[in-house]
């Protein structure tokens, strides 16, 4: 048997009757940038997030970017964020000649500590970016209530989250915007590169709208610094639509699988994350392992693919590593000892069952 880490092939061809007629009606339009596809993604993604407003962009990193920008982050805000989340929020911050403020994470959900942001918030912070990381939706109400009383914005970082699901609300819907990526291998990707900022404050849209087309206001006439071209696609909104009434479902069987391996793995020499419910749509699982390489080797042995997210830490990037940084203990002793293991909706319950099996004999 081999497994790999994601099969997008296979989930390709298992709904490719239903994107092909998309695929052929954008190519048969003869008009690919914006349009009637775009108009209808963006308008069916903010009422699926529960939001006022979606703006389509190019990638995930362009919408974590113009979120920001359009929150009111500059040159010379601070911004705290996570570490251990593979730098794309830094990416965006040095775009921008912003100061990222790293929080350390807590070590069951690996998620920003609580005591953590409010000890960087005794300094000036300017705005938090809020990571649901592997598709775990953070306790946001209990964040806000830690934010509001500094007006600080919140920019959700939802590229491994769509869907998921606290409290009736859906991830993207609790902060001042809300960044999402549409890369293939995500729980709702595109057959490309593919973003959307979310949010419920029109004036922020607006700000995105200008953001990702040059500006222009009206077209043409630049008027404000910080656009560029960042469009989404035709041919991905239409594929993103047809795929938007399934996502549901193949969350449900994300959270199956991550389920049967928690329930499943039995070797003490592993962390498994506990069995969690809808605010969980299970984008990566991750165990925690302190002689992670060994059990790399013994998994790859028996065929079975594993990644790591993530291995650096973003303070320890070599962009990063001359400034001085907090001690960020929890953050780097996951860097060393997570593992991902494969969890994708088409996987079969032999499958999981194989690599539960060969974990629990190593």
């Amino acid at each position: 048997m081999r497994i790999p880490i994601n099969d997008i092939k296979r989930h390709v061809d298992g709904i490719r009757g239903l994107i092909a007629p998309a695929v052929e009606r954008v190519l048969d339009s003869g008009w690919y940038i914006f349009g009637n596809e775009g108009e209808i993604f963006e308008r069916e993604f903010a009422a699926y997030c529960g939001t006022h407003a979606c703006v389509a962009v190019a990638n995930g990193t362009d919408a974590l970017e113009l979120a920001l920008r359009a929150v009111g982050v500059g040159a010379g805000s601070r911004v705290a964020t996570v570490a251990n989340a593979s730098f794309y929020t830094s990416t965006a911050l040095l775009a921008i000649g912003a100061v990222p403020v790293f929080v350390d994470v807590d070590s069951t959900t690996h998620l920003m500590d609580l005591g953590g942001l409010r000890d960087v918030l005794s300094e000036r912070i300017d705005a938090v970016v809020m990571t649901h990381l592997y598709g775990l939706l953070y306790d946001m109400e209990s964040l806000l209530r830690i934010t509001d009383p500094y007006g600080l914005p919140v920019v959700e970082d939802c590229a491994q989250a769509h869907g998921a699901v606290r409290g009736g609300k859906k991830a993207g819907s609790f902060g001042h915007a809300a960044a999402f990526s549409f890369y293939p291998t995500k729980n709702l990707g595109a057959i490309g590169d593919g973003g959307a900022v979310v949010t419920n404050d029109a004036s922020i849209a607006a700000s995105v709208r200008l953001l990702r087309q040059y500006g222009w206001d009206p077209k043409y006439h630049v008027t404000v610094v910080g656009a560029r071209n960042s469009r989404l696609d035709k041919l991905q909104a239409a594929v993103l639509v047809a795929k938007l009434p399934h996502l549901d479902q193949w969350n449900a069987r994300r959270r199956d699988i991550a389920a049967r391996y928690s329930r499943g793995l039995r070797t003490t020499r592993i962390q498994v994350p506990p069995i969690r419910g809808s605010e969980y749509v299970a984008h990566l699982y991750i165990i925690v392992c302190e002689d992670r390489e060994d059990l790399r080797r013994h998994l790859a042995a028996a065929g079975i693919a594993t990644d790591i997210h993530y291995p650096v830490p973003d303070h320890r990037q070599r962009v990063l590593a001359e400034g001085r940084w907090p001690a960020l203990p929890v953050s780097e002793s996951l860097s060393k000892t997570v593992l991902t293991l494969p969890c994708y909706p088409e996987m079969t319950d032999d499958e999981v069952d194989f690599v539960i099996a060969r974990m629990n004999e190593w």
